[in-house]
């Protein structure tokens, strides 16, 4: 996926032919465009979960992982440029979550 925006937002105005009056900054364009893909693929999923025709089913799974590529694409170029920080998990709450895991699965390995 080509993420260089400035050369598509300039060839989107070259073919409409009007110049902007105002851009939009680039950190909102990845924002739009992530929350696009979080859409896009939750409803892909429920295509694929609800699709009875295994051929169109393969389809909808198909365009699926392609979207979850452009997501992932999108949110690593986010999180480089510092456009999407996630604090970095506490120990003592990783392992209250393996704790809660383990009681809730005996028989689970951890």
């Amino acid at each position: 996926m080509n993420l260089n925006l400035n050369q598509n937002q300039n060839q989107n105005q070259q073919i409409s032919g009007t110049q902007p009056t105002a851009s939009m900054p680039e950190r909102e364009i990845m924002d739009d465009a992530l929350a696009s893909q979080k859409y896009m693929t939750d409803t892909y999923n429920t295509y694929s979960n609800e699709c009875v025709t295994q051929n169109v089913r393969d389809e909808f799974m198909k365009i699926l992982n392609e979207e979850h590529q452009i997501q992932s694409d999108v949110f690593d170029t986010m999180k480089q440029r510092g456009w999407y920080n996630i604090p970095d998990a506490q120990q003592q709450k990783i392992q209250q979550a393996k704790q809660k895991y383990q009681n809730e699965n005996p028989g689970a390995q951890g």
